[in-house]
């Protein structure tokens, strides 16, 4: 009987250990401590990919998170580099797309490539995700990011917000996505997003991802045009 005892004492505690690494697992990439916008910029990459912003707030205004106007995109125009800014929205199942994407032909700045184990080190980055608004070959929407910026940090927050949006045609989501650059790099240091779904709390957040690639060690080098380069050091 004691042992009976004894044996399933144990198997309790192996199943207890193993639902404690699964959440250690699927939070790893999250730190806890959370920074402020104006930090963002100079906020070096230590081991987490992607922080909280402002505990987690979104800092919308009350005028913007309106229905009244409808859903609406805004994108501010590019910089004096040519640079992607702020896209701003406010979402809703009717901009959802309904036909395929096509291939992208715009090259943001700082856009070069190398292949590296697993595909290539940079991607075309939405700010916006297609899936949302079906903005494509928009130069005001797109960025040079890493593969994992894109997919699948990026891509999993998008995915929230889709979700949640083609649920009912009465959601609305606000949503803003900025790439935060370090002086004139033309590659950003990382994208914040922020989302606030209107009239309950479902979604809900105010992140920084950082513009990396686990494996790749990127360094900075100032040229006539400055530009941020990178060299790698194996690769994930």
């Amino acid at each position: 009987m004691k042992k009976h005892k004894l044996l399933h004492l144990a198997l309790s505690l192996i199943a207890a250990i193993s639902l404690t690494t699964i959440g250690e697992t699927a939070s790893q990439k999250v730190e806890a401590t959370s920074y402020s916008d104006s930090s963002l910029a100079s906020l070096k990459f230590h081991s987490k990919e992607i922080v909280t912003v402002d505990h987690n707030k979104p800092q919308f205004s009350k005028k913007t998170e309106s229905e009244k106007r409808g859903p609406w995109q805004k994108y501010r125009n590019l910089d004096y580099l040519n640079r992607a800014r702020t896209a701003n929205a406010l979402l809703n199942k009717k901009q959802m797309p309904t036909v395929k994407r096509e291939g992208l032909t715009w090259d943001p700045t700082g856009w070069h490539n190398k292949r590296i184990k697993g595909g290539w080190l940079y991607n075309r980055c939405h700010l916006i995700g297609y899936q949302l608004t079906g903005q494509n070959n928009n130069p005001r929407n797109l960025i040079t990011g890493t593969r994992e910026l894109n997919d699948p940090d990026m891509l999993k927050y998008e995915n929230e917000v889709a979700d949640y949006i083609r649920e009912s045609g009465n959601h609305y989501i606000r949503y803003r996505v900025t790439p935060i650059y370090k002086g004139n790099d033309l590659l950003a240091n990382g994208v914040e997003m922020e989302a606030q779904s209107i009239g309950d709390n479902s979604v809900h957040f105010n992140v920084f991802i950082f513009n990396e690639q686990p494996g790749v060690v990127f360094e900075l080098q100032r040229w006539h045009k400055p530009r941020k380069e990178f060299r790698y050091h194996g690769c994930c």
